[in-house]
């Protein structure tokens, strides 16, 4: 799903500080020293872990002196029953390019064999024994290699298009599709006349007729003995996507996407140039905008014949979305018309036996797990999830993802996710006899990350059960049951298992540390070993503030969790925090993506101010009806979730309820604006970065998803669109945005602007940042936005 986003940088943990100040254990901070470049004053954390073959050595990237790019580095374990890791050592540029790790490594069943692609060529190695066997050595670029379902060959992609396979033992290189673009071309049809004409001169004509003859014949024995080669398939003016070969080779299925025709796309202006010249940058349609379609196909290999599957059979897939009933004089479609889908990638059971396919209405209100037979093209429902709002959620995937989801060691029982009961977790059904789904896990919790065990008799979880703001990492029997803790530090804990499942790469951060990476073996309660040190002295050097984390009731009696920072001297002034995105989580124990503004948080508290940040209706880690809570009225129940965390700060935290500011990027921008707008007694001041004003102008994945198409349901956009409330602006307002933002067009903020001007509105400013896109990137920009910002809440508050 592409959703909004309030930064476009990596979840880094890059913040910075000034050494001056009045006080040993926390210097005083200034605009300038939190938003320089980060890497400077805090450093950068690791990322990108993965394991050599024999589960000894973790390589990952790093960057701890500081470069312009990150560096690979590695650290070896010796030892037997307890492995010692040695400090990160700097893989060489030489090492580095011979390396044949692979971060997504592709194993035969028996973990002995490892294919990987490397510079668009293809290699095969022993993981025993290390020795290295190249396939391809071509201009062409090979991927996605594969073994297939025998073992014996190895199937590939050949410049993005066309199935391969290798023979491991002779080496034959077999094409296994002929796709290719555009249209077949075939001889011009004879009208009456010339077909007449044709058949008369071979009438008058024996030379003619066994010249023709002798040319059919030849035609005939040259076809005789042609070598067998693929299907020529012609994909006309539709896109080729998510050709796969059935394990057994019988069939090969593809999707081909055909783009919507009349979709203007939104052009951004870039002042300022290179060239001097202004030069548009094409971005995105908008929401409503005709939308591309999908057609999934199944090509019989032995049959050499290519059939389309039809979904008309699927339960549901005619029906009529429920918040139709808001718009009685809409035309009801008396056809029955099945709605457009898309599809999902095959999950294909190791036997080949078994087909999966995940199917999505076009309106993603419906999510159908199938089994696909490819010889009959039947499908057969195994779970249908259906959702008045969108489908969603951990581990549930997108328009080409079946989302998390594979078979158990019997080939034929599934395991997958579902919101079923309001929350994402595990499932399992036998594909053979549907009706069988059983539920695995269950409680107020998110399944948030499934991998299945190397014996395929466990699952390792992580799941938010300990708290909303906690992620740990659990082993559990494939059938069920308890589950095993397998991390204990308080905070986030992303695991990455060794090949051989003994050990793992934990990248851990807690709220006020930074992300670090640890080692821990999986059967063992002993503590993590720390790997990596990547903060400076200067971040070291301040005592960062940790959070209350404290639950607020809303007036539906729902619980808020929420970070309360709690100044030693308090003012009381106060500033709520919205965190961008919509779906996102950061009223968490964990180093936030938001790292700026944690350091922001830091500053505003020194000089008295509590800060709040909450985690409103829609956003992640919460389930079903927190996810959807903001359906069909963005600026609903996501702000009156803020108007009562303020009139709690002002009930038990000593704040006075005529000293409130707001602020927050992107979603958190249009709350701003629709609590400036329709709650202007709650706030006296706001500050909304690259915000949303009307949600018709921005893009169609994530705003169909939670307010329809504006052609449909033009009451959900009016009525959480702020341009429509600008009138009711009290308090004083900064709009700050980046001129190139391609996600959040800079036009909403001038729209709002002229709007704004014709209301004879005089209380608020517009900052235009001529070289900013979404996420700002350059260091004055940030330190100019973050001024303005306290400034605002200095001089209104």
């Amino acid at each position: 799903m592409n959703r909004l986003l309030y930064s476009l940088l990596p979840l880094l943990p890059l913040v910075s500080l000034a050494q001056s100040g009045p006080s040993p254990q926390r210097p005083a901070l200034t605009i300038e020293s939190i938003m320089q470049d980060p890497k400077i004053s805090v450093g950068t954390t690791p990322s990108a872990p993965f394991w050599s073959d024999d589960s000894r050595t973790i390589y990952f990237n790093w960057n701890p002196d500081r470069a312009k790019n990150d560096s690979l580095y590695k650290i070896t374990l010796s030892g037997t029953r307890t492995l010692s890791p040695s400090k990160p050592q700097k893989v060489s540029p030489a090492e580095r390019l011979a390396l044949r790790t692979d971060p997504s490594p592709i194993y035969n069943r028996a973990r002995t064999q490892r294919v990987f692609e490397s510079q668009g060529d293809l290699f095969w190695i022993d993981t025993k024994t290390g020795r290295i066997r190249q396939l391809t050595n071509t201009v062409d670029a090979e991927t996605e290699p594969r073994f297939s379902g025998d073992e014996k060959r190895v199937t590939f992609r050949r410049s993005g298009s066309n199935l391969f396979s290798i023979d491991l033992t002779t080496g034959e290189l077999v094409q296994l599709t002929d796709f290719r673009p555009g249209a077949k071309k075939s001889e011009p049809k004879q009208n009456d006349e010339e077909a007449f004409l044709k058949a008369e001169q071979l009438r008058l004509s024996t030379v003619v007729t066994e010249r023709k003859e002798r040319k059919d014949e030849a035609e005939r024995l040259s076809k005789r003995n042609r070598p067998k080669r693929p299907k020529e398939i012609y994909l006309d003016d539709k896109q080729l996507v998510g050709q796969q070969l059935s394990p057994d080779g019988q069939y090969v299925t593809y999707r081909a996407i055909k783009s919507a025709s009349g979709a203007k796309i939104a052009q951004v202006p870039n002042y300022v140039t290179e060239s001097g010249f202004t030069e548009d940058i094409p971005t995105r349609v908008k929401v409503g905008a005709p939308q591309s379609t999908q057609e999934f196909f199944v090509y019989d290999v032995a049959k050499d014949t290519v059939r389309t599957l039809s979904v008309k059979s699927l339960i549901g897939i005619t029906d009529r979305p429920a918040y139709l009933a808001d718009y009685p004089k809409a035309k009801a479609d008396t056809a029955k018309k099945p709605r457009p889908v898309t599809y999902s990638n095959v999950v294909w059971s190791e036997d080949g036996k078994v087909a999966v396919v995940v199917i999505r209405s076009g309106d993603n209100k419906d999510r159908w797990i199938t089994r696909l037979d490819p010889a009959t093209l039947t499908l057969t429902v195994l779970d249908r999830q259906h959702d008045d709002a969108w489908i969603g959620g951990p581990g549930i995937g997108g328009s080409f993802s079946p989302g998390s989801m594979g078979f158990l060691a019997d080939n034929h029982t599934l395991w997958f996710q579902s919101e079923a009961d309001g929350y994402s977790h595990l499932y399992t059904v036998d594909a053979l006899n549907p009706g069988t789904k059983k539920q695995l896990t269950s409680g107020k919790f998110e399944v948030q990350e499934v991998r299945l065990s190397n014996d395929k008799r466990s699952f390792f979880l992580q799941t938010n059960e300990v708290h909303p703001g906690e992620q740990h990492w659990y082993r559990m029997a494939v059938t069920g049951g308890n589950r095993t803790r397998l991390t204990t530090m308080p905070g986030a804990n992303d695991a990455l298992l060794s090949p051989d499942e003994t050990h793992m790469v934990i990248r851990y951060s807690s709220a006020t540390k930074p992300w670090e990476f640890y080692l821990s073996p999986v059967a063992s309660t002993a503590s993590p070993i720390r790997l990596t040190d990547s903060q400076t002295e200067t971040f070291k050097s301040y005592s960062w503030r940790e959070p209350t984390y404290v639950t607020i009731q809303a007036r539906d009696n729902q619980p808020i969790y929420a970070r309360l920072y709690k100044p030693s001297q308090p003012t009381g002034k106060a500033v709520v925090f919205v965190h961008g995105a919509g779906y996102l989580q950061n009223a968490h124990k964990w180093w936030s993506q938001y790292f700026r503004e944690y350091m922001f948080h830091n500053l505003l508290v020194d000089k008295g101010y509590t800060v709040l940040d909450i985690d409103y209706r829609g956003s992640a880690g919460y389930g079903h009806d927190w996810r959807t809570g903001i359906y069909r009225h963005m600026g609903g129940k996501d702000l009156t979730d803020h108007v009562d965390a303020v009139q709690w700060l002002a009930k038990t935290q000593g704040v006075d309820a005529g000293k409130v500011g707001i602020y927050g990027g992107s979603y958190g921008g249009f709350i701003t604006l629709m609590a400036m707008f329709t709650t202007p007694d709650a706030f006296k001041a706001g500050a909304a970065l690259r915000p949303v004003t009307d949600w018709a102008a921005y893009n169609h994945p994530y705003t169909a998803n939670i307010l329809n198409e504006p052609q449909n349901d033009s009451l959900a956009y009016r009525r959480s669109s702020p341009i429509n409330f600008a009138e009711g602006l009290k308090g004083n307002l900064l709009i700050c945005h980046g001129m190139v933002d391609v996600n959040v067009h800079f036009q909403d903020a001038v729209r709002l602007s002229q709007r704004l001007i014709e209301l004879k509105k005089e209380n608020w400013e517009l900052a235009p940042y001529p070289v900013e896109d979404h996420g700002f990137i350059e260091p004055t920009s940030w330190m100019d936005e973050y001024k303005r910002i306290l400034k605002l809440f200095e001089e209104r508050l």
